[in-house]
């Protein structure tokens, strides 16, 4: 067997729980067209436990904020069709990314990484400021 039919069934196996379900991929450009401006709320799917929330300032800048804790800026970038976020705070400089789609009507991302199979759920999107006095605008 080959690696990367090795990889592709390892996908399969982790998208199973959706696989029984409809489930669209969609561009990075599309997801951001519904977010940009906006601030988002994650969750992970399928426990509901809210991970944290983001506001999207521009296409290439986004505040992300985890319960409890401060705001951490990220560069936002979308290659090879993948929503990507380089984080201020990040220690290694590589940034974070996901594969967006639409599952049930419901916007969700998946961590584009096949050692971890995190899906989240967005489920309120609004006009909603962070309160982050710092926040680079533009």
């Amino acid at each position: 067997m080959t690696i990367g039919r090795t990889l592709g069934i390892a996908a399969l196996v982790a998208l199973a729980p959706l696989a029984a379900n409809a489930q669209t991929r969609i561009s990075p450009d599309v997801f951001l067209d519904a977010v940009q401006g906006k601030t988002v709320m994650f969750y992970d799917f399928p426990s509901g436990i809210l991970v944290g929330t983001e506001q999207f300032l521009s296409r290439d800048l986004s505040v992300w904020r985890m319960e409890g804790r401060g705001c951490v800026y990220g560069q936002i970038t979308t290659p090879n069709g993948q929503l990507c976020f380089l984080y201020d705070d990040d220690p290694d400089g590589v940034p974070v990314c996901w594969w967006t789609f639409e599952y049930e009507g419901r916007l969700m991302v998946r961590l584009a990484s096949f050692n971890h199979t995190e899906i989240q759920e967005v489920r309120n999107i609004s006009e909603d400021d962070l309160n982050c006095p710092s926040a680079q605008i533009g």
